[in-house]
Parts: structure tokens; sequence; C-alpha cells
């Protein structure tokens, strides 16, 4: 009995062991040029297939950090930041060899930062950090004269934009020996790093020419300054009738104080005139403001014109539980739907959903038109539209091509239609009420906000083919944020 169970101990270490893995990367900074394409290099060590893990890299310490993410043999990019979208691919054909390395394309300033590659299989994960900086070159450097030095040099200034990183300026003579230089401005925005440098330099007789160079470790730019002899003479000349000028400066003083009055006048003069022209242009902007505010009320006319007529199409629609998630509860009117932190124990039949939160209305449609509409206030996420009859339920993206035709909420307000792909929309305020419209034989699905009689978006010229049902998600319940049910009201309140 004592060796039975030493050997089943053995066994399970042994086991436990051999999925384990340990995912490696570079442990210095990945330097690389905007426009470009870049590999970030993750490797499994022993070259273990990840083939059926999950890969997901993520820019850490951003709001919106999904990367990429490959999980069930296929990428899943659906909530992907917008900012990466068509730029980002794992190498398929390696991941058998261990290899989660991935490409980004086209290089921006923007994708300087840390990433990290995320390895899950089972219960075993690992991770690694990748730093990239993205070096671009900025604008031609362009040397002025900004003024005259009290001991006889001319003070330079070298300005350029549009640096990443931080590039180092340097001064040379026409021999390309370095200058001693004065002050470094720098300032940073989103085009990256603005640079001014200064310099003193004096008359060197034939060799007045002098470089300011920018270096990076991919580039290098320079530009060059000659200064005529006679600009220094210049100088020269202004120190020795300086004291001329002192004298002459008591007599312009005096003129000055006769002349200051009349200057005062035509000053309150000009500046009544100033007046004058911003009353007339405030008057104009008012107009304008005014026009466009009556243009957006005949916009919300019309759509409230609009409405009444779609909603002569409404139809009862009530919830089919036999399609609906096991942690959804719906009411026993079938009218509402919200998300509870229990899963039930339903049985796990071809209709019933069991990736995502989704349940389907009871009623179907396959001609003409219908118009239901479903109160949302007091929701962070929801997702409602129409869905074919022959749609895969056990987890799919949400885009016309695989059958369904939605708007949805995420993160309190951003509204997005999940075309393909999905457009972020515009609202002029927080939706309570979405009326939804469908034309069958013109291939139109249409959202409304009813309460603010604004439209929220079409789609169009599709083509329809069976039997379309209501789709609603009512968004995960974390927390109690997303507590609130959406509820199938009735177009006309008989109350």
């Amino acid at each position: 009995m004592f060796l039975y169970v030493t050997l089943l101990t053995l066994y399970n270490f042994m086991e436990s062991q051999s999925e384990s893995f340990m995912v490696v990367g570079p442990e210095a900074p990945l330097i690389a040029v905007a426009g470009e394409d870049l590999v970030l290099p993750c490797f499994i060590k022993s070259n273990t297939s990840a083939v059926d893990m999950t890969v997901k890299w993520n820019k850490l310490y951003v709001k919106d950090s999904l990367v990429h993410l490959y999980r069930d043999h296929k990428d899943s990019n659906e909530d992907q930041a917008h900012s990466y979208r068509q730029r980002t691919s794992l190498f398929k054909e390696e991941l058998q060899k261990g290899n989660t390395s991935l490409k980004l394309s086209a290089l921006r300033v923007s994708d300087e930062g840390a990433y990290k590659c995320h390895v899950e299989h089972k219960s075993n994960s690992d991770d690694i950090i990748v730093n990239v900086i993205v070096e671009a070159q900025g604008s031609n450097p362009v040397i002025t004269m900004e003024s005259y030095d009290r001991s006889g040099g001319i003070n330079l200034v070298c300005e350029s934009r549009g640096w990443n990183p931080e590039p180092e300026v340097l001064w040379m003579n026409r021999d390309g020996d370095p200058l001693p230089a004065g002050d470094t401005q720098i300032h940073r925005d989103t085009e990256g790093f603005s640079v001014k440098h200064r310099i003193t330099v004096y008359d060197y007789s034939d060799s007045n020419k002098f470089y300011c160079r920018l270096l990076q470790k991919h580039h290098m730019m320079e530009t060059e300054v000659i200064i005529n002899s006679k600009v220094f003479d210049a100088w020269k000349c202004i120190v020795g009738i300086s004291v001329s000028a002192c004298l002459l400066a008591v007599g312009l003083i005096v003129t000055a104080v006769i002349c200051h009055k009349k200057e005062m006048q035509k000053q309150y003069r000009e500046r009544q005139i100033q007046m004058l022209e911003a009353e007339r242009k405030i008057q104009r902007l008012e107009a304008e403001m005014e026009k466009e505010r009556q243009y957006a009320e005949l916009q919300r006319q019309s759509v409230e014109c609009d409405l009444v007529k779609k909603k002569q199409y409404e139809v009862d629609v009530t919830l089919d539980p036999d399609t609906a998630h096991a942690n959804l509860i719906l009411s026993d009117d079938g009218k509402q739907v919200t998300h509870g932190y229990t899963e039930q124990d339903l049985p796990d039949t071809p209709q019933r959903f069991t990736k995502y939160v989704n349940v389907l209305g009871k009623q179907s449609f396959s001609s003409g038109r219908f118009y239901y509409e479903v109160q949302v206030s007091g929701k962070t996420e929801w997702t409602l539209g129409v869905a074919r009859e022959n749609i895969y339920r056990k987890g799919i993206i949400l885009k016309p091509q695989n059958g369904f035709w939605t708007v949805k909420l995420r993160n309190e307000n951003e509204y997005w239609a999940r075309a393909d792909p999905a457009v972020l929309l515009t609202l002029i305020e927080k939706v309570e009420k979405v009326g939804v419209f469908v034309d069958y034989e013109e291939g139109l699905v249409s959202f409304y906000d009813v309460k603010a009689s604004f439209h929220i978006y079409s789609f169009t010229a599709q083509s329809f083919t069976g039997k379309l049902y209501p789709f609603f998600n009512p968004g995960l319940n974390e927390g109690g944020k997303n507590s609130a049910p959406l509820i199938i009201s009735p177009v006309f309140n008989t109350e």
C-alpha cells in the first residue's frame, strides 16, 4: 500500500512538471524606426507547442491594452485596441515550435512602451515583458541669428521638431571640431521632441562656417550657416556709436513725450473700432448658432415623424428561455433579462448560447417590417439588434457576415455599431430607450434613441435569408455596476 501511494504521488508530480513551461524573450529594449515593421520576440522554452494554448499580448499602463489575442486555435481580436487594428499578427506556422512572437506593422511613435506576452495552458501560465523604443526622425534643423553678444559675438539658435527619442545636438566649426554650446531647451508633445540649442560664435576671419548636427542611433541630420566678417564689423560699429546714441536719446525722449498724447488718442479710436467689430462678430456667431439650432430641431422633428411611422409596425416580443445563457435571469412574463452571478443547471441544447450572455426573442420574422423598443436606462453595458436563425450559438464575433446586426454600449458611454470593422458612434446624450426597426425586403436594420428622437445607426443594403429573431445581451453584472435589466417595453404607453 505504501509503495502504491508513493508511486501515485511521484506520477502526479511528474505529470504537473510535464505540463509546466517557461516563456522567454529579450531582456534589452527593442529599438526600431517609425514606419517600419517590428517583431516582438516571445518563445516557450524547449520548443513546447503553443497551438493549443492561449497567447495574449497587452500594452502595459494604458486604458485599452489588448494588442492581440489567440485562443481556441484562432485570433480573437474583437476587443483589440483600435490603434492596433489590421497591424498585428502571430507566426501561425511557428506556434508548434513554441514561437509566440508578435509582428507589429507600420510602427508609430505612440507604439512605444512596455508589452506583456502572456501564455496560458490549463492551470499553467507564464509571461515576459518586452520594452519597445520607437525612433522617429525630426524636421531639418534650422539655424537663425538670435542676437548680438556684448562680448562681440553673435548668438545662434538651432531648432528642429518631431524627434523621438530626444536627439543629441552638436555645434561644430568648419573642420568638424565640437564647439562649446549654451543652454538647450527641450519640449515634448504628441509629435515627439522639439529642440532649441544655442551657441555664441566669434569672428574667425576666413573660417566663419558653423554646423548644427542632430544625432540618434539610426538617424543624423545637420545644417550649416556661413557668417560674413562684415556682420561682425557691423556689431563693432554699433558699439562705437553707442555713446552718441545716448545723447541723441535725450532729445528723443522730449519728442516722445509730445507724441505720446497723440498716440494715446489714436489708440483710443482704434480700440473703439475694434470693440464695434467684436460686437458685430459676436452677433454673426449668435446668428450662425441659431441657424444650427434650428437645423438640429428640424432634424429631430424629421426623425420624430419617421419614428411615428415605424412604430405602426410594433410587434409583441418576448424572450425565449430555451436560447438563454445559463447565467441569464428572465422575468416570468418574458419581458426582462439581467445577468446573474450563479450559473443555472440548464440543458446544453443546440439552441442555447453557452459562451456569451445572449438570448433571442421567441418571435421570428421572414418578411415585411417590424419594430420594438427596449429600455436600457441605468446600464453600463448592453447589445441589441437582430440575428439569423442559423447563427452559431457557442461563441462567435457579432458582425453581419456571421448573421448579427447589432449596436452596443461599453464602458458606460462608448457606443459602437458592430459592423466590420466596428464603427464608433457619437450620440447627443446617454440613451435610455432603444427602438429597433427592420425592413426585411429592403435589407434595412435601424436603431433609434426614442427619448431624443435621434437616429443612432442603420445597416443598409443587407441580404436577409431565413428567419430573423430579436437579439439581446444585457452585459456582465460585475460588482453590481450593471444590475439594471433590459426591459422590452410597449411602444404606445396606455397608462
